[in-house]
């Protein structure tokens, strides 16, 4: 677990984040279980890098998901 904080800082959490999405919904429990102990992590560490990762919604037609303050900043 220090090695992946070791590569949070220094890679920054976004990047982590993108290896650790896939693991999320692996079939295997024990599995599972490993990532979400490292996204919870991730969160913990570098709440604030990990708005730019997450995945763009597109707006239906009853839910609106954009986030116009964070697509000025990119």
């Amino acid at each position: 677990m220090e090695a992946i904080e070791g590569m949070r800082v220094a890679l920054g959490g976004a990047m982590v984040l993108n290896y650790c999405l896939r693991g999320l919904f692996h079939p295997a429990r024990k599995v599972r279980e490993v990532y979400w102990k490292i996204c919870n992590s991730l969160y913990i560490g570098s709440q604030d890098a990990l708005v730019a990762a997450y995945p763009v919604l597109h707006d239906e037609q009853d839910n609106i998901y954009s986030r116009p303050e964070l697509v000025v900043f990119m």
